[in-house]
């Protein structure tokens, strides 16, 4: 197991790591829009947020040897369901290969953030 970390990404918020590769695929910790270069949350609207963090996700996804095009699963958390619809523009523009994927609306999410997205996702080998 390979615990990864990379500076293009928020630093962990709290005892976990950005990622871990395993077996051949890398489990990524959710990410929130926090902005790595500021260490905060900048973006306001849902589609800002989603933006950002596919952002992170990416960063971690490279850091880790892999690519939103290797991605097997994702969950994503919104603090609103009414965010469906600007959410799903955004994220189709990254997870072109249609993963397998979950999405709930949940009460609240870290820093009052309106959007979180974790990834599965084969290792480039």
């Amino acid at each position: 197991m390979k615990k990864i970390h990379t500076d293009n990404a928020p630093l962990a918020v709290g005892p976990y790591s950005q990622a871990v590769v395993s077996g051949g695929m890398v489990y990524t910790s959710g990410q929130i829009a926090i902005n790595p270069a500021t260490n905060t949350i900048e973006a306001v609207t849902i589609q800002e947020q989603s933006e950002q963090v596919m952002k992170n996700l990416g960063a971690v996804l490279e850091a880790s040897g892999s690519s939103f095009d290797k991605a097997v699963k994702t969950t994503c958390f919104l603090a609103d369901m009414n965010d469906f619809s600007a959410f799903n523009e955004i994220y189709g523009k990254y997870f072109t290969s249609l993963p397998a994927r979950s999405c709930v609306a949940v009460k609240t999410l870290p820093k009052n953030v309106l959007v979180e997205v974790e990834v599965i996702a084969e290792v480039n080998e």
